[in-house]
């Protein structure tokens, strides 16, 4: 299992210094969430590259139907060099509680994810760094011819992570037809995170639709409320540290540097 830490709340120069900090206390990987309005996520990464060699960044997460794929492309594809390949890039419908209505974002659930698969689609053949068509529902693109820096260290792509509800088979035929699953559930009409008997229980389809290939299975939380090692004996191979509560206490930032420092939990 690999550990990483979501940055619950900080400026661009924070992150760079959690980077740094991560880095140097044993972590695998940093990540930021990519919210409607706020701290940029990407300029948020960028400072953290510069302060890093090994470390690997990425999104937790970028809701891709709020942004225009091309745009997003080109801000991984940019990190992913600046880093020198070291970007992930999580993916999901995003939470329209977050203000999604409040900014005129779309919030129709089977829009948001047509809406995905559009993106991914368009970002991924913008990598290959040949000229692009594509015909949709709700994007349609004709070949440029306009220079850019295009290509991607990591090939053919950066990986995906991609959210998968555990009862929606074309929410894991999406999950699954890309790098990594951050696995929920339903209850209610509100999505969170699946418990580890309900991971456990998907396990078995899990692996037979990924077969031999890498796949990452992703879970978050707190190291003082959850058991990495059973997740870990449950298949998952990422553990990412949250510290959601911070951005409510007297010092986020500082509490986060304080997390770090620790380093990773222990899988004994």
């Amino acid at each position: 299992m690999k550990f990483g830490f979501v940055v619950p709340w900080g400026d661009a120069r924070d992150v760079a210094e959690m980077a740094s900090v991560a880095e140097h206390n044993g972590w695998d990987a940093l990540f930021v969430w990519e919210g409607i309005y706020g701290t940029d996520a990407w300029m948020s990464l960028a400072a953290a590259a510069m302060q890093t060699k090994s470390l690997r960044l990425g999104t937790l997460l970028t809701p891709v139907s709020r942004r225009k794929p091309w745009e997003v492309a080109g801000q991984a594809a940019t990190l992913d060099r600046l880093s020198n390949g070291r970007l992930t890039l999580s993916v999901g419908l995003g939470a329209p509680e977050t203000g999604f209505a409040n900014f005129g974002e779309e919030t129709d659930r089977r829009t948001r994810a047509e809406l995905l698969d559009e993106g991914l689609a368009i970002m991924c053949a913008l990598w290959s760094g040949e000229p692009v068509s594509f015909e949709g529902k709700h994007y349609r693109i004709t070949p440029s011819d306009f220079p850019s820096i295009k290509h991607v260290i990591q090939q053919p792509r950066p990986p995906v992570w991609c959210v998968g509800a555990l009862v929606s088979p074309r929410s894991m035929h999406r999950a699954l037809s890309w790098d990594g699953l951050l696995p929920q559930t339903v209850d209610n009409g509100i999505a969170r995170q699946a418990t580890l008997e309900e991971l456990m229980a998907a396990m078995p389809a899990i692996r037979a639709t990924v077969a031999e290939r890498p796949y990452d299975i992703v879970i978050e939380g707190s190291n003082q409320e959850h058991s990495p090692a059973a997740w870990a004996s449950a298949g998952a191979t990422w553990w990412i540290e949250s510290l959601w509560d911070a951005i409510h206490g007297v010092d986020p930032v500082a509490s986060s540097l304080d997390r770090l420092r620790e380093g990773p939990p222990s899988l004994a």
